[in-house]
């Protein structure tokens, strides 16, 4: 059976969420949570990457009055997300459209207010990410905003431990997932190079993940 570009994932859907609180507690939550009162009132929104769910669950929680589009390239992690929010209480303000894909599955005339890339990132070499960054950046609206949740020490150089799980990481996900990328991004230089400075940060897990919320300078 062919797969779809990126869609790796699909293997891991059963068990990505609590082998990821395993290893980093509630770190990568947290940082996803940092981010969500930046999602403003009437807000359309691309949650590209958002995995199994439970990121959609938490904007339903909010309350907000939204248009999300969830799009999602790995088919049993789409399956689970529609299954959350088949099983949320409603009625709730959220509009949600489910679709399985990458990028390049967005129509040419659809912007967002919105874009949260959480954890995504991190999978691409350079090249293939330039190309979803610069794809991405198209779908924004000029004055939106680009919430970023991922692997991105602080130091400058990652501490040993963290160089170490970073690793480690890209082993198993390169084996089990076809993960292509080999070490983590230079991040902030794609980020100016699309013209796009971070107004909020923060940092978890020892300074090893941070949440950036990014804007058109």
């Amino acid at each position: 059976m062919r797969h779809l570009p990126d869609s790796g994932f699909h293997r891991v859907a059963s068990f990505y969420d609590p082998l990821s609180r395993l290893v980093y507690g509630r770190a990568l939550q947290q940082a996803q949570l940092a981010l969500l009162p930046f999602v403003p009132e009437g807000a359309r929104v691309l949650v590209i990457g958002g995995g199994t769910g439970w990121l959609l669950e938490q904007l339903l929680h909010a309350g907000k009055r939204l248009e999300i589009l969830y799009l999602e390239a790995a088919p049993a992690m789409l399956q689970m997300s529609r299954q959350k929010y088949d099983a949320f209480p409603k009625p709730h303000q959220a509009q949600v459209q489910f679709r399985l894909g990458t990028e390049q599955a967005l129509q040419p005339q659809e912007q967002f207010d919105v874009i949260i890339t959480p954890f995504l990132l991190d999978l691409f070499p350079p090249q293939r990410l330039q190309a979803l960054m610069g794809r991405l950046a198209q779908a924004l609206h000029p004055k939106g905003q680009w919430l970023f949740a991922d692997f991105w020490p602080v130091q400058q150089r990652p501490l040993w431990w963290q160089r170490l799980l970073i690793k480690s990481m890209y082993v198993f996900f390169g084996w089990l997932s076809q993960v292509q990328a080999r070490q983590l991004p230079d991040y902030q230089q794609h980020f100016k190079d699309l013209g796009f400075s971070p107004t909020h940060s923060q940092s978890f897990y020892g300074g090893m993940v941070q949440a950036k919320v990014f804007k058109r300078a």
